[in-house]
C-alpha cells in the first residue's frame, strides 16, 4: 500500500517526517523490564513489554510528528519557529492553533470553558482508491499530557490540504518542553468495505478448539507469538 505525503517546498528540509509508527516507540517501553514481582501470585509474571497486542496497536500504522519545540507553561503554549516565506498561500505557519470551547458544548469533551488545542497540520496525506485513514490518539501513550480526538478522513479523496488534529490538553498542571518530534497523531489506514456480521455458537470442532488453545495458553508461554502473530508488515 502506497501512501504520498507532501508538504510545502519552503520548509521540506525543516519538517520532520511521518514515520512508520514501530520505529516511533517510546523509551519507557524499551527501558521496561519484560517481567516483574506479583505480589499476588508470589512470582515474577510478564509484563506488557511481552504482550504482541498491546505492541502491534502501537506499532501499526504511522505517526505525526510535531514540527517543532512548543513551550508549555500551565496552559499558555509558546514557541520559537522561524519560517521562511511559504510558497502556498493560506498555509499555517504555527504548529498549533485552538478550538472555541462552544465546539465541544453538551459532549463529555467539554473542559469548563478551556479550549480544545489543534494540532497543524504540514503534510498532505494521499492513500490508495478505496481506503481511509483512522487518526487517534498515540496507542498505549498515557504518558503524553494531551488526548487527541479520533477522527476518520477519507485520505484517498480528500489530500489536497493536510488534516488538522484535535485534542484535549488533560495534564493543566503540566510545565515544560513538548519537544519537536514528539508524536501527536497515530493514523492507521483501512480499507472501506461493508462488515457482513455473524453469529455462532461454540460447539462440536469450535469447541475442542477453544478448549485446546485455553489450556495452550494457560500452560505455556508465546502461544499467541509463535503460532498466530503475523510475521508481516503492520
Amino acid at each position: 500500500m502506497k501512501i504520498v505525503f507532501r508538504c510545502d517546498p519552503a520548509i521540506a528540509h525543516l519538517l520532520p517526517k511521518p514515520m512508520p509508527a514501530r520505529e516511533g516507540l517510546p523509551d519507557w517501553l524499551k527501558s521496561m523490564p519484560r517481567t516483574a514481582f506479583s505480589d499476588f501470585h508470589g512470582q515474577d509474571i510478564r509484563t506488557v513489554k511481552q504482550c504482541p497486542p498491546f505492541i502491534d496497536a502501537m506499532s501499526t500504522g504511522f505517526l505525526i510528528p510535531l514540527p517543532c519545540d512548543v513551550r508549555v507553561e500551565v496552559g499558555h503554549f509558546s514557541w520559537d519557529w522561524p519560517l521562511p516565506p511559504l510558497l502556498l498561500a493560506d498555509h499555517p505557519r504555527s504548529p498549533l492553533s485552538f478550538h472555541l470551547p462552544a465546539q465541544l458544548e453538551g459532549s463529555p469533551l467539554h473542559q469548563d470553558g478551556r479550549p480544545a488545542i489543534k494540532f497543524n497540520s504540514f503534510w498532505t496525506i494521499e492513500l490508495e482508491e478505496g481506503w481511509s485513514l483512522l487518526a487517534m490518539h498515540p496507542a498505549n501513550r498515557l504518558d503524553l499530557p494531551f488526548r487527541l480526538l479520533t477522527g476518520v478522513v477519507d485520505a484517498d479523496r480528500f489530500n489536497d490540504i493536510g488534516i488538522f488534529f484535535p485534542a484535549l490538553w488533560t495534564d493543566a498542571g503540566f510545565s515544560g518542553l513538548l519537544p519537536k518530534g514528539t508524536p501527536v497523531a497515530h493514523c492507521i489506514p483501512f480499507r472501506r468495505e461493508e462488515m457482513a456480521l455473524e453469529f455462532e455458537e461454540l460447539a462440536g470442532d469450535k469447541a475442542e478448539r477453544f478448549a485446546v488453545v485455553t489450556r495452550e495458553i494457560l500452560e505455556t508461554p508465546g502461544v499467541y507469538r509463535r503460532r498466530y502473530r503475523s510475521k508481516g508488515p503492520r
